[in-house]
């Protein structure tokens, strides 16, 4: 490793401390340490990326994302012969463009997310309260959102554009396979037939179900059997019954918000562990598969903007002992020990360099350790080579 590469790796792991300023409670913390590959992925010439919104891997090695073609304005790219490349991108695990597929279909047998125009294919629902509608500042879902390949390589889908209800399976080549719920539906968090306007999603391998973090238009975590599509159960906050008409006010400090506010991250450890990231509450909250609440931790509580816990993944070592979180306000990686759920470190800061972040929105770990991030308002997908661990005194 050269010169170069060795202080972009240490640069990527920060000690807990506002401002990134170093506390006694970090000295001889074992942290994983990574190295972002700058070179990761390599599109084809004539191919650009809008809005990355969801990232993923799969077992094979093989990463996956789901952009948004509609944030690309016209301009010099498309003047010169460049082109959004289709919704739904895979690359193997050396970061080359194997295949590309989505958007709505031809013959009306599944429902694309609704964004208006191009990808409009139902009516929005006018009906739905603005408040759940909106991403809390009053602007309109983005459309296309999470991406998830299960263990069958089954590709699944959501959306949250106005009026999405409903999420897409397909296999790995793009054919479809089911659509749980509908387009154009109110929001309803205990609604047992529709979703609205979904973020993540999360396959568990051993009970082949489907969990969702339903939060652009409603407040819980919703299952569904991964085959039928058969609901089978759903919870809000600490295991509470959903209530829609809660106040979306952040708790700050003392006992936290008792509802979800915008559940947008899941994962779902291999010893039966929900991990959610309920995005604009700064926390991520621990549940058994039943959604019985185990435990809580935040991640920077104090932050402002659209919340410190977008997304959520589990570190691919036996015990899963780390939880990494996508922080979109503060733009890093908080790395969490997963036993108490404390945030002992954080990868990255602002900025477009390589492995910096503007707007980190997405994340997810490959089957080596590495760590997938997609930027929605940065447009990129970014790799950071997990290194191994080492124990730091905090300076």
């Amino acid at each position: 490793m050269g010169a170069g590469a060795v202080s972009v790796a240490l640069s990527l792991v920060l000690w807990p401390g506002s401002g990134g300023t170093a506390l006694a409670q970090g000295e001889g913390r074992v942290l994983p340490v990574f190295e972002v590959d700058p070179l990761f992925p390599r599109m084809p010439d004539g191919m650009v990326l809008g809005g990355v919104a969801g990232t993923t891997a799969d077992s094979h090695g093989n990463v996956w994302l789901f952009h948004r073609p509609h944030t690309l304005e016209e301009g010099n790219a498309h003047e010169n012969g460049y082109t959004p490349a289709p919704p739904v991108v895979m690359f193997d695990e050396k970061g080359t463009y194997v295949r590309s597929w989505g958007g709505p279909s031809p013959i009306g047998e599944y429902e694309w997310t609704n964004r208006g125009g191009l990808f409009s294919k139902y009516t929005p629902c006018a009906s739905c309260s603005t408040e759940r509608r909106t991403n809390g500042d009053g602007r309109p879902g983005s459309g296309e959102h999470a991406i998830f390949v299960d263990h069958r390589d089954n590709v699944w889908l959501t959306g949250n554009g106005d009026g999405d209800g409903q999420i897409l399976k397909f296999n790995r080549e793009g054919k479809f396979l089911l659509q749980i719920g509908r387009g154009g539906t109110k929001a309803d968090s205990n609604d047992t037939s529709h979703v609205s306007r979904a973020a993540g999603v999360a396959v568990h391998p051993k009970t082949n179900e489907l969990f969702v973090a339903d939060g652009y238009g409603n407040r819980r975590v919703v299952v569904f059997d991964a085959d039928t599509g058969a609901y089978k159960r759903h919870w809000g906050a600490y295991g509470n019954k959903p209530d829609d008409s809660a106040p979306l006010a952040r708790v700050l400090a003392g006992p936290g918000a008792r509802q979800f506010n915008t559940p947008h991250g899941i994962a779902v450890s291999d010893d039966g562990m929900v991990y959610v990231a309920d995005r604009a509450n700064n926390r991520v909250q621990a549940f058994t598969l039943g959604g019985t609440f185990v435990k809580e931790g935040y991640n920077r509580r104090e932050s402002q903007g659209t919340g410190s816990a977008f997304g959520v993944a589990l570190s691919r070592d036996p015990q899963q002992r780390f939880v990494y979180v996508a922080d979109g306000s503060n733009e890093r990686v908080a790395i969490m020990d997963r036993p108490s759920l404390e945030a002992i470190g954080y990868i990255g800061r602002p900025g477009r360099m390589a492995g910096e972040f503007f707007h980190i929105h997405s994340i997810a770990t490959d089957p080596k350790g590495n760590i997938i991030t997609g930027e929605s308002q940065g447009y990129r997908l970014q790799r950071f080579l997990y290194k191994g661990l080492s124990t730091r005194s905090a300076k």
